[in-house]
């Protein structure tokens, strides 16, 4: 299979990123942490790993792990999937590395403000209905620089209630795991 021409959803271009080899360090943490939507194929990984070969210069490549099907979610519309607007950054101060989230922020001096990820996530899931979480997911682009040194992962969300042609099971099975992988990161 040739992912080039397969699925370029899965080839993310690193070219307009001023800091790449910090924003490669950054996003090889999150291997089979966030999951990873393709809207041309309306699928969701669940199980991959990252690459960057040297035939495809300057890009990074998602490979789904092919002896794990059952980790692949099918038929996931592209409507059913949003951009939040927020982002996970590293921690700024050296004595503490933890992760980030940038909320935007309409009002003040700064466009974002920053909480630490897991406290920021957990608020954001306490202000919506039990039944309506937050299931971040990534998508090609959202490797970015929030300023010109600083990388970020952009998140997008998965509404597991536009899933129409999903089974329950499924829906659920969705919802547990990028729960499950989202409580262990920090």
């Amino acid at each position: 299979m040739d992912l080039a021409t397969d699925n370029k959803d899965l080839v993310w271009e690193l070219d307009s990123l001023n800091q790449r080899q910090l924003a490669i360090d950054f996003v090889m943490g999150f291997e089979n942490r966030i999951c990873i939507y393709s809207g041309s194929v309306e699928q969701l990984y669940t199980n991959y790993n990252i690459f960057f070969p040297k035939e495809e210069s300057r890009k990074l490549v998602i490979l789904p792990n092919p002896y794990a099907h059952h980790d692949t979610y099918q038929g996931i519309p592209e409507g059913a999937v949003t951009a939040t607007g927020l982002h996970i950054i590293p921690g700024g101060d050296p004595e503490n590395p933890a992760l980030q989230l940038a909320i935007p922020f309409k009002n003040g001096k700064t466009p974002y403000r920053r909480v630490p990820l897991q406290l920021g996530l957990n608020v954001i899931n306490q202000r919506r209905p039990d039944n309506v979480p937050l299931l971040p997911v990534l998508m090609k682009g959202d490797l970015r620089e929030l300023d010109s040194k600083t990388p970020c992962l952009h998140l997008h969300c998965i509404h597991l209630g536009r899933l129409e042609r999903m089974s329950m099971l499924d829906s659920n099975s969705i919802r547990k795991v990028i729960s499950e992988r989202l409580s262990v990161m920090n």
